[in-house]
């Protein structure tokens, strides 16, 4: 079995740590440069980094906070936040990022997709799912609908048939953020991430909700995540990395340990 990984989330919004609930309501809750070193001496297994305004203010990712933290951390680190072209991949990864978040760029423009995917290799592409749960139809038959603006416009596309189709333009892996999960602390939407993680091929991280290791533990099993994204319980020391990680193994889910 392939090791579960643990994810720390920086949101990172005018150069500073935050963080919301449901997208709304983002608190400063420090440096988002300290905060990635801290979790990597904690034992991250990799760092996702996002300017979480960066689309929705139509500006370019703040690189130099990219820089820092890639300066800092010796971990596989993921970038994402108003990504929409091989240039400003390029300019990411020069700046230190592993791999490329994209996220509402690609739902505008899915060939940008296959064009990093072509330029960096598919295991550098990530594609980036807000998701909100919806009563079904026939357009959006898997009740999940894709948002895009950092959770404030609705777009009408199925999440699952939007996930399929990503893998097929040559994404290397989906992070899945609840956006009815995000910040509650209630645990993750384990249907969704089931629903995802059973139809592709592809790595899922689950996103939005953790607030106990429990709920690492349910998304990793039930929900057949790959890797579980973890924000607030860290950032407010609520747990710290090494106790989660000797959870999970001591309920069997297998990680990376730091003993």
């Amino acid at each position: 079995m392939l090791s579960k990984r643990i994810i720390p989330c920086l949101d990172v919004r005018d150069g500073r740590l935050t963080k919301g609930i449901q997208f709304k309501e983002n608190a400063d809750i420090g440096d988002p440069v300290e905060a990635a070193r801290e979790y990597y001496e904690q034992g991250a297994d990799e760092i996702v980094f996002l300017d979480i305004t960066a689309s929705s203010e139509g500006r370019r990712i703040m690189i130099d906070i990219v820089k820092r933290v890639a300066e800092t951390i010796f971990i596989p680190f993921s970038v994402g936040g108003g990504i929409g072209t091989v240039e400003e991949m390029r300019r990411v990864i020069l700046a230190g990022a592993e791999k490329v978040s994209v996220n509402t760029e690609a739902v505008k423009n899915p060939a940008i997709i296959a064009e990093g995917a072509r330029t960096f290799g598919s295991q550098c592409i990530v594609l980036g799912m807000d998701v909100k749960k919806v009563p079904a139809s026939e357009r959006i038959p898997s009740g999940y609908e894709i948002a895009i603006h950092g959770g404030r416009t609705f777009t009408g596309l199925d999440a699952l048939r939007w996930a399929r189709e990503a893998e097929s333009l040559g994404a290397g892996e989906i992070c899945l953020n609840s956006i009815d999960a995000d910040g509650t602390l209630d645990g993750y939407d384990v249907g969704l991430t089931a629903l995802i993680s059973g139809h592709v091929g592809i790595p899922v991280i689950a996103s939005g909700g953790a607030g106990k290791p429990e709920h690492l533990f349910d998304v990793l099993t039930r929900g057949r995540a790959d890797a579980a994204l973890i924000a607030s319980m860290v950032h407010y020391r609520t747990y710290a990395i090494p106790e989660i990680k000797r959870y999970l193994h001591g309920r069997g889910v297998k990680t990376r340990m730091h003993w």
